[in-house]
């Protein structure tokens, strides 16, 4: 019998050319978050395959920055999709959400769910988990079309056109995603100096880098190649192999163990709590009066909060007055 299919995230670099890489595929994870959002009736299919890639490359976008913080990477849309959200914590913790406003066709490209006017934007956000004083989260944003204005029509091409706008580093990205399986390819061209591979510690010594430019786009050509049921169904070895089998990978492994992305959660009760205080009390009693309780539910994994009168009463009391309440989770 097999066993569980364990979501993982391969990174490599390039020896002898400034170009680093990255591939996850996420599985038994990716089909958990699909499951909690299945009691709020779950997405239409275009939907779950863009959050997928959209969870893919969150991960690998993550995996190649050093940063203590979340990385949240969202598209803007001005379709069906409003708004499309994955977000990666640095133990790569990962999660994912849509807004969805009307009917989504069951073959809808891209472009038709987020861009139908050409107003959609992309945008990464890096959120610090320790914030100083003034500290502010960064955040690059760019429009869903090319140079010409063209709308573009896949995540990979509007997530290549960020890091070349935003980030100026030359990316090739391959991404594919289904009801099973959330996958996806990185290979980008490393700033020179200060890179971690060979070419890189040559430059950082001062030396000329022949070639780099060559090295990106044959080792990008050869990624592209990358077919999408490949991706969906090929183990991560395999991939590798077939691609770059006259390259030399050195595969940067911590521990002996590829990395392993996985889906979990950060809301809680807590923080609705403390978001309901927010509210105020009469903002939280006049829904208490309309609705008999209040009923929260986690846009992400669709967990609910329930609060009753004596609950949100319980809110807003002091800790040293507050009687036993009948707080529940469900």
């Amino acid at each position: 019998m097999k066993g569980r299919r364990v979501s993982e995230l391969h990174r490599f670099l390039f020896d002898g050319a400034p170009v680093r890489g990255a591939l996850v595929r996420l599985t038994d994870d990716w089909q958990a978050l699909l499951q909690r959002r299945q009691a709020a009736g779950g997405y239409p299919a275009p939907v779950t395959v863009l959050l997928g890639e959209m969870a893919a490359a969150a991960v690998l976008l993550h995996s190649n920055i050093k940063f203590a913080g979340a990385l949240v990477l969202q598209i803007l849309g001005d379709g069906p999709v409003k708004v499309a959200v994955a977000e990666v914590q640095p133990d790569l913790t990962f999660r994912a959400t849509a807004t969805v406003v009307g009917e989504v066709a069951a073959d809808a490209p891209l472009a038709d769910m987020v861009n139908v006017l050409g107003q959609g934007r992309c945008a990464i956000t890096l959120d610090p988990r320790e914030r100083t004083p003034g500290m502010q989260p960064y955040q690059g944003i760019v429009p869903l079309v090319d140079a010409r204005g063209q709308r573009l029509g896949r995540l990979s091409e509007m997530l290549e056109h960020y890091m070349r706008q935003s980030e100026q580093l030359d990316t090739r990205i391959v991404l594919a995603a289904d009801e099973h399986v959330a996958a996806g390819l990185l290979i980008q061209r490393m700033p020179t100096a200060g890179a971690g591979n060979l070419a890189g510690r040559a430059a950082a010594a001062g030396e000329e880098v022949p070639g780099a430019d060559e090295d990106f786009q044959r080792i990008a050509l050869l990624a592209a190649s990358l077919r999408r049921d490949e991706l969906l169904t090929l183990d991560a070895d395999t991939v590798l192999h077939r691609l770059f089998w006259q390259e030399q990978l050195l595969r940067l492994v911590p521990q002996g163990q590829p990395m392993q992305p996985h889906f979990a959660c950060t809301c809680s009760r807590e923080r609705v709590a403390s978001m309901l205080q927010g509210l105020g009390v009469a903002e939280v009693e006049s829904i208490l009066a309309e609705r008999g309780e209040i009923d929260v539910a986690c846009d992400f994994c669709g967990q609910h909060y329930r609060f009753d009168p004596v609950d949100a009463a319980r809110l807003f009391l002091d800790q040293t007055q507050q009687p036993p309440g009948s707080e529940r989770l469900q």
